[in-house]
């Protein structure tokens, strides 16, 4: 049977929402059932964010499982065992009914004997799903090949990389250790239904489930039912009271640098906010927002507002500091620094795994993948690893320069700059009087300008002479004269 990609995009969509963009970072379709192309998708899977393998992808697009039946699984899975080392632990595999995705739902197997997966309708051949979790070891395949997933491909890590990931993953996975002294009583009830209903805005299907059960998913507790670090940080009112580590320290300062006069500290405001991450991360926003500078500027008849940042970059910095910032280390929290010419977010903790200020664009590792679920669901992050490249671009729109990153061994920080890029005004242009200069300085931030916008940027002069000095810089080569009668506006010549 052959399928549309579509309607299997559909069902991926529904079954788990970081799947939502098709194959990628989390999702790989795999054409036939090769148990060395199996082998190759879990060992990256594992090593980066875990994710799913769906067999049978042909390579016009279309689904096709006519050679996979739900005992070839099992047999599939016990040859890819023995194709990398050590083995990699699988969450579980379904049997997608691609006429009926939502009723397949909950038809899991993680016996290995498939028992508990229901038939296929009546002639259709099954489709199946592999569920492959983030695993805490380094695998490699027989061949010696590392491999992660890297957008839609598996890439081999070269050495130093290896040595990287294999450095993140001996140090454990903080996030999901249980925090001694911490019981259920100590989350939030509201914060949980807050979470469910997000999730299920999300999702577009309401959990009806046991409570603890979406926890254990979520990895906000442990299998015999403990707080977990993630658990706290999302749920719990006051995480601070076991991780104080876990705030951010927000400064306005009044310059570009931290001290001011006589050796003192320059900031105008300090605040240290608390609170479980998703309402830290709204805290820290609107404290930004509120000493973030407004400009305006008038295109045509309208009034439009410029702001200081980018509103994308600004809340992605944010984000991405809480979800990726290194949780073990308990003297120092986050910090967000305003100065006069730039906005920095500095997170403890270096960068994680194989990344890298030279590939953070391209690739994605995270140091708290629970976390990073959980703010996703909960609609804090749109696109898992496809941030910094809307941030750079965001930032590039505005007219400021990228933004600016320094890792370091125990921090990692982002500056955004405030300056925008401005088209440089020819020397000459300078023998100008003060109406004419306020015209450039229009044309530079809009465009360009008409005889009606230049009216309404000089009001006490009459029609004819504001008209006379654009024809002064048309004649002077400063400016393009460009349409006719009511259609005509000026923009600077190149």
């Amino acid at each position: 049977m052959d399928v549309a990609a579509k309607d299997v995009d559909s069902f991926i969509m529904r079954a788990d929402p970081f799947m939502e963009s098709g194959e990628g970072p989390r999702l790989a379709f795999v054409k036939s059932a090769d148990a060395h192309l199996i082998a190759e998708n879990l060992v990256a899977f594992a090593n980066t964010e875990g994710g799913m393998i769906v067999i049978g992808n042909q390579a016009d697009g279309s689904l096709s499982t006519s050679g996979a039946e739900s005992q070839d699984i099992d047999r599939l899975l016990r040859l890819a065992d023995e194709l990398y080392n050590p083995p990699v632990v699988i969450e579980n595999w379904e049997e997608i009914d691609l006429e009926s995705p939502m009723q397949s739902l909950g038809r899991l197997s993680t016996s290995g004997n498939g028992g508990n997966v229901g038939e296929a309708v009546r002639g259709q051949a099954p489709a199946f799903a592999i569920r492959v979790p983030r695993s805490t070891e380094l695998h490699a395949l027989a061949d010696g090949r590392v491999l992660i997933r890297s957008g839609k491909v598996n890439r081999p890590l070269g050495g130093q990389e290896i040595q990287r990931l294999a450095s993140a993953k001996n140090t454990g996975d903080f996030e999901s250790e249980p925090v001694p002294g911490a019981t259920l009583d100590d989350f939030s009830r509201a914060m949980i239904d807050e979470y469910l209903e997000k999730r299920a805005e999300r999702t577009k299907r309401p959990y009806s489930g046991e409570v603890n059960s979406v926890l254990a998913e979520v990895g906000a507790i442990t299998a015999d039912g403990k707080p977990t670090v993630c658990g706290l940080l999302l749920f719990s009112e006051y995480p601070q009271r076991w991780l104080p580590q876990s705030g951010v320290v927000f400064a306005k300062f009044v310059g570009r640098t931290p001290r001011g006069e006589s050796g003192l500290a320059g900031y105008s405001r300090r605040e240290e906010l608390i609170g479980p991450v998703p309402r830290l991360i709204e805290a820290t926003w609107n404290l930004v927002w509120s000493e973030m500078a407004i400009s305006a500027v008038v295109k045509g008849l309208e009034r439009e507002e410029t702001f200081e940042y980018p509103q994308f970059a600004v809340r992605e910095a944010l984000v991405n500091a809480i979800c990726h910032r290194d949780y073990r280390l308990r003297g120092r929290r986050i910090e967000v620094r305003m100065f006069s010419d730039r906005l920095e977010v500095i997170s403890p903790g270096g960068l994680p795994g194989f990344i890298t200020v030279e590939n953070i664009k391209d690739e994605h590792f995270s140091r708290n993948p629970r976390l990073v679920g959980g703010l996703f669901h909960w609609g804090y992050i749109e696109e898992l690893g496809l941030g910094i490249d809307r941030m750079l671009e965001v930032m590039e729109q505005a007219g400021h320069s990228p933004p600016k990153f320094d890792a370091r061994p125990y921090s990692f920080a982002v500056a955004l700059h405030n300056e925008r890029s401005q088209p440089e005004l020819p020397e000459w242009s300078r023998d100008t009087n003060h109406r004419q200069a306020r015209a450039l300085q229009y044309i530079r931030e809009s465009g360009s300008i008409t005889n009606r916008e230049y009216r309404g940027l000089i009001q006490s002069v009459s029609a004819e002479t504001l008209r006379l000095d654009l024809v002064d810089l048309v004649e002077k080569g400063i400016l393009t004269r460009i349409g006719a009668k009511k259609g005509t506006y000026y923009v600077l010549r190149e």
